[in-house]
This record gives structure tokens, C-alpha cells and sequence, in this order.
């Protein structure tokens, strides 16, 4: 659990979001119109460009990313719980006298590139950024708020925590109620579940649950599981080792889990104090990015299937394009068998198709008396694999 102080407000990068994702067209005012109560803002759909995007990056960046130690909530644990290792690290690095503001003009961004930025996000394959403009040590204005909406015209609104209030406290329904009926973005725009004590997992627009949420079973209300591949921090710390970063590997795995139970992953980076990326966070990003050219096709604009993962064979996850009639069955480890077997579809004798991704060329597969196929794998050396970390096989035809 996070210390509960102020909520953090986090908003999309437009300048870089609008190199990821096509702009929205400009909607008119709705017809519909929402009342500021949880009950007329709930019934509120969802913009379909957030189902369909699945994957985004959160960048926690700001003051604490000048002493960037411990944790994004320096402030926090140095000066409210004065917890020893910060106390101790402030006492060899800092006068006496410095105080938590102090910070701020160190916080300099000198070797910030926009461009730079723009590039490995876009190669990351994310269709959406949210960057965090307040963090928790920062008192939260509503008037900020307006005024974000207004200039920069932010597609996704991430509040976060309850500030010890109820949203009655905050405004939040009223707040919404303008959002959505409104605002400049009142047709595009999505917005999360944390607006206040209690609102959390239950109201607003998709939910979050918890820091780092992946269920494992389908929901029946959309979510998004924010994590961090620095699995000790948000923001960044220069005392992180190799082994605090999640490997590639486990963030496919996490991409994967999230969106066949009918979830969108937001993975979270923490640029240092100068504005650049580091070398690890560059490198899971363009990772992603490189997988998701292979298998973006079972990830991007997919449905839930009737079944999420296989009870069969373990690390299978199914996604589904039913128009299409596409199902894909997404599996994290190569069989040394080179024979991958399926306890859930069920093929159709004469139109069932299967492709790896990346491959291409049908593949010969055998109905399973117990129900399910048995898919024979191709022979590939370690060069001729399509992706390093995870494969999709494309179903076409079957029940």
C-alpha cells in the first residue's frame, strides 16, 4: 500500500501520443447527457480506442527523480517516516538545511530530446502514453485540472489514490460530469477509477483495483494492470540492480495474462533528472516493441475468448478476433516436443486453419478425441524463430 496523501494526476504526452495513435475525430455534443452522480457517470461507454489499443506506457517524472532513491516517495519516507536509509542518505549528500523543494531546481531535464523520447515509444509498439504531471507530494487544484483539460486536451485522465476523502470531497462527479458532457475531449477521452475513498474497483471508467492488478480470470468490467518494470519503484533510482528490472520475458508474460482476461497493460519507466531514458527501460521497450511486430495481430483490437488460458498445457493464453473468426493461442514456452497441445478449441473438420505468427505456413495439426487438437510445431533453429519470447498461433474456424 502507498502512503495516502494527495492523489497523483497523469496525463497523456499528447506530442507523443499523437505519433502513436491516429487523432480521434472531433466528436459533436452528445445526445447523452451525464449527471454529476455515480450512477448517471458509470453508464457512460467507454471509448472503443482504449479496448482496442491494450498496450501504454506510464512515466513517473518529476521532483523525486532528482535524488532518484529508494523510491518515487522519497519526500515521504525522508521527512513524514523518517524512515533511516533516507534520513542516512540525506545526511551524506545534502546540507543539513535542504529541505524536499530544494529539489526543484535540480531538476533540470538538460539532455531531454522529445524526439529521442518519441522514437523508442513508438518503437515500443504503446498506443498510449500517460505521464504523470502531479505525483503525491503535490497539492492537487481542481482549477489544474480544467486547465489541463482545456490546453492540452488529454485523451486519458489517471487520478490516483483518495487523499483520505471521500469524492464528494474532491468534486470528482462534478468534475466528470463536465468531462463528459463538455470538455473538448468529452467523446474520446477515459478515465480510471480512483477519484476518491471508496471509488476505487467501482466506479469511473476502466478500473485499476490495485497497483500492479492482473487478476488472472476475465473481469466483467474493463481494466488496465499499471505496473513497473523496476519492480521495487516508479521512479527512478540509481541504486536499482540488474536483478530489480523485470525481464522481457516476464513483461510478455504480463502483457500476455493482462489482455486475455480482457485487460490493458500500462507499464511504467522513470526517466532520470536530465530527461533521459535509461539504457534498461530503453531496451524492455524496444524488446516489446520487436515482439509485438510479430504478434501485435493477437494482441491489438482482440476480443476476450470463451476460455482466457488452457487447462491442458500451462502458459497458453487465448485472445479472439470473432468477425474474423480468429482465435489465437498465445504460448510462453516451446515445447521440446515441437508438439503443442490445445485443450480448448475444438477444430472443424475441413476449415480449421493454423498459423504460427511471424511463420506463415499452415501448419498440420489432429483433433483430440478428449476434445481439443494436437498442433505440430515447425522445426526451427533458434535463428529461424519468428520472436525470442513468446509465440501466437493464429486459429482460423474453430469452436
Amino acid at each position: 500500500m502507498r502512503p495516502q496523501e494527495l492523489p497523483r494526476l497523469a496525463f497523456p504526452l499528447l506530442l507523443l501520443l499523437l505519433l502513436l495513435l491516429p487523432p480521434p475525430p472531433c466528436p459533436a455534443h452528445s445526445a447523452t447527457r451525464f449527471d454529476p452522480t455515480w450512477e448517471s457517470l458509470d453508464a457512460r461507454q467507454l471509448p472503443a480506442w482504449f479496448d482496442q489499443a491494450k498496450f501504454g506506457i506510464f512515466i513517473h517524472w518529476g521532483v523525486f527523480s532528482v535524488p532518484s532513491f529508494g523510491s518515487e516517495w522519497f519526500w515521504w519516507y525522508w521527512q513524514k517516516e523518517k524512515i533511516p536509509k533516507y534520513v542516512e542518505f540525506m545526511k551524506d549528500n545534502y546540507p543539513p538545511s535542504f529541505k524536499y523543494e530544494d529539489f526543484g531546481p535540480l531538476f533540470t531535464a538538460k539532455f531531454f530530446n522529445a524526439n529521442q523520447w518519441a522514437d523508442i515509444f513508438q518503437a515500443s509498439g504503446a498506443k498510449y502514453i500517460v505521464l504523470t504531471s502531479k505525483h503525491h507530494e503535490v497539492s492537487k487544484t481542481l482549477p489544474e485540472l480544467y486547465e489541463l483539460v482545456n490546453n492540452y486536451q488529454p485523451e486519458v485522465l489517471w487520478s490516483d489514490g483518495d487523499g483520505g476523502a471521500p469524492d464528494q470531497y474532491w468534486n470528482s462527479t462534478g468534475f466528470l460530469a463536465w468531462l463528459y458532457n463538455e470538455s473538448p475531449v468529452r467523446g474520446t477521452v477515459v478515465t480510471n477509477d480512483r477519484w476518491g475513498a471508496g471509488s476505487i474497483c467501482k466506479h469511473g471508467g476502466f478500473y485499476t483495483c490495485s497497483d500492479r492488478y492482473n487478476p488472472g480470470h476475465l473481469l466483467p468490467h474493463k481494466w488496465e494492470n499499471c505496473m513497473t518494470i523496476d519492480k521495487l519503484s516508479w521512479g527512478y533510482r540509481r541504486e536499482a540492480g540488474i536483478s530489480d528490472y523485470l525481464t522481457i520475458e516476464e513483461l510478455v508474460k504480463q502483457l500476455v495474462e493482462t489482455v486475455s482476461c480482457g485487460g490493458n497493460l500500462l507499464m511504467n519507466i522513470g526517466p532520470t533528472l536530465d530527461g533521459t531514458i535509461s539504457v534498461v527501460f530503453e531496451e524492455r521497450l524496444r524488446q516489446m516493441g520487436s515482439w509485438l511486430k510479430v504478434n501485435g495481430e493477437a494482441i491489438y483490437e482482440t476480443h476476450t475468448w470463451r476460455s482466457q488460458n488452457d487447462t491442458v498445457t500451462p502458459d497458453v493464453w487465448y485472445t479472439s478476433k470473432p468477425k474474423e473468426k480468429l482465435v489465437y493461442a498465445i504460448f510462453l514456452k516451446w515445447p521440446t516436443s515441437g508438439q503443442l497441445f490445445l485443450g480448448h478449441p475444438k477444430a472443424i473438420l475441413g476449415a480449421t486453419e493454423v498459423k504460427l505468427l511471424g511463420h506463415g505456413q499452415p501448419l498440420n495439426w489432429i483433433s483430440l478425441e478428449q476434445n481439443g487438437i494436437m498442433v505440430e510445431l515447425p522445426q526451427l533453429t533458434i535463428h529461424q524463430m519468428p520472436c525470442k519470447w513468446g509465440w501466437a498461433l493464429a486459429l482460423t474456424n474453430v469452436i
